[in-house]
């Protein structure tokens, strides 16, 4: 499963809290205040666990990646990857042999030693036949995992990935105890700069600074960290006025942000994301297995009002599954621009000159029932009646959509980078199949060449924005809103995250 974003509208199930700045201290008759080392930071969505490595959600990297769990890369804040446990590494000329010269002194907050031994038994763990890891393909390139030493891990490959060493900087690549591993679901223990506190299911998970964190160089500002789970919009804007809660990086209501600028004590920013809103379509099923039914669906939305609408026009607008900041990206919304009469013609040319009925699953994030009684409302103009099944998320939509695929259509946003390849798994809930696309993505991960590469996404992008296997309607930019003294939160999201390393209170 590929990770999906959860911006959730909801109740606050918990009552308001918050942290005193620390005391001051009385100095020769001068008051000197101490700089603030807590955080209470708000999320729309509560995982449902805290192990990426075994379950997709993207709330679950959003509280841990980085924090609790670290990989042998990682990705920066500007998408790039960076060393982490693996101090270096070195790709053999044939690209089948991964070298990684790893960290000394690096302990599992428990005290287990992490080396190269415990770096195959992740990966092994991960790539495994019991494996659950929402991400399994990542590793099928592995053919066998060497550990020569304890601070050199090889791997050797069935043939090239030029994505590879970009996917060891997932949250579902990160390293886990051997000892530890059975339960990192519940007690997360990993060998980042926060150590695991507590959860408190329906309300929140604590985190503590790790005094013991390998990574000298870094220095950790806060020493103490909330993560408070608030679903509903209004609630979120509250907490944060009142200062019971000092950041959501991840705002989940767009209209409320003009509201937060009169505001002295806050910021607002709007970034990048990857988070493509689509409307996936069962592509299995009648009458959504003919590419012209499709094809006219898509021309039955108006994409600029469906981002008005949905999401206070702060979005951009795609005609394929990628985004803007990804390389080869083409803008391809004029492969089926609205156009209601053209859309009506070829549902007749379809064998529909009347129109059909069909009903859409719509998890409970704001942007989905929003977009949807919009894309209703078009629909209707070329004869199609849709009905809007509100489905809880995640539970009840992964049971019914993602691994049941019993549906028509949903919709929901794709918050992984890159990740147009879904479209070739198979199965994946969209049910779509196209061959030429499949190679295509295989040519992908067999090139190391960031310019071909670049020239085959562009082919990819190409070939969906025809297919049209869902609606690709646009990008979610990513809104935050902070205590204007909070500094070293990410602005851009290129990977869903609450990276906590340089994060700090200014005096």
């Amino acid at each position: 499963m590929d990770r999906i974003q959860s911006i959730a509208g909801g109740v606050v199930r918990s009552a308001t809290f918050g942290f005193a700045l620390s005391a001051g201290l009385l100095l020769a008759g001068v008051t000197i205040a101490a700089t603030k080392t807590s955080l209470v930071l708000g999320m729309s969505v509560e995982p449902q666990g805290l192990d990426p490595t075994i379950s997709a959600p993207v709330a679950i990297g959003q509280v841990t990646w980085q924090n609790i769990f670290e990989g042998l890369v990682a990705i920066d804040k500007d998408g790039k990857v960076v060393p982490q446990l693996a101090k270096s590494w070195e790709i053999s000329e044939d690209g089948l042999t991964y070298t990684f010269k790893l960290q000394q002194g690096v302990k599992f907050h428990e005290g287990e030693d992490f080396d190269s031994s415990v770096a195959k038994f992740t990966l092994d763990r991960a790539r495994g036949p019991e494996s659950t890891n929402g991400q399994k393909r990542f590793f099928a390139a592995i053919d066998t995992i060497d550990t020569p030493d304890k601070q050199t891990l090889v791997l050797k490959l069935k043939e090239r990935n030029g994505s590879l060493l970009y996917w060891l900087g997932w949250p579902a690549s990160v390293m886990v105890g051997t000892k530890s591993a059975a339960n990192d679901k519940t007690t997360p223990i990993g060998t980042g700069p926060f150590k695991f506190v507590s959860w408190t299911k329906g309300d929140r998970v604590e985190l503590a600074a790790n005094p013991g964190y390998w990574n000298t160089q870094t220095k950790v500002g806060l020493d103490k960290v909330t993560f408070r789970f608030i679903a509903d919009a209004q609630a979120q804007a509250a907490a944060l006025k009142s200062g019971d809660v000092d950041a959501f990086p991840e705002f989940a209501a767009p209209e409320m942000m003009e509201g937060f600028k009169e505001d002295a004590e806050l910021v607002t920013v709007i970034g990048n994301t990857e988070l493509k809103v689509v409307a996936g379509m069962n592509n299995s099923r009648k009458p959504f297995d003919d590419k012209r039914v499709r094809q006219a669906l898509m021309m039955a939305i108006d994409r600029s009002t469906v981002i008005d609408g949905a999401w206070s026009g702060l979005g951009t607008a795609i005609g394929s599954h990628y985004t803007p900041n990804d390389r080869g990206y083409i803008d391809l919304t004029g492969t089926y621009p609205y156009d209601p009469e053209k859309a009506k013609a070829l549902l007749a040319e379809a064998g529909y000159p009347n129109g059909f009925t069909f009903t859409i699953k719509t998890p409970q994030m704001p942007y989905a029932p929003r977009s949807a009684e919009i894309m209703q409302a078009m629909f209707a103009e070329i004869g199609v009646t849709m009905t809007i099944e509100p489905t809880e998320f995640p539970a009840k939509w992964v049971q019914d959509v993602f691994k049941g695929t019993d549906y028509d259509m949903t919709i929901v946003a794709h918050a992984e980078p890159m990740d147009i390849d879904i479209y070739a798994r198979d199965p994946y809930y969209f049910n779509y199949k196209n061959p030429a696309f499949t190679d295509i993505i295989k040519k992908i991960e067999l090139t190391t060449d960031p310019v071909e590469q670049g020239k085959l996404y562009g082919e990819a992008q190409t070939i969906l924005a025809d297919d049209v296997p869902a609606l690709f309607l646009f990008v979610m930019p990513k809104l935050g809103v902070w205590n204007a003294k909070l500094k070293g939160l990410w602005e851009n999201e290129p990977i869903p995250s609450n990276v906590l390393t340089d994060v700090h209170w200014e005096d």
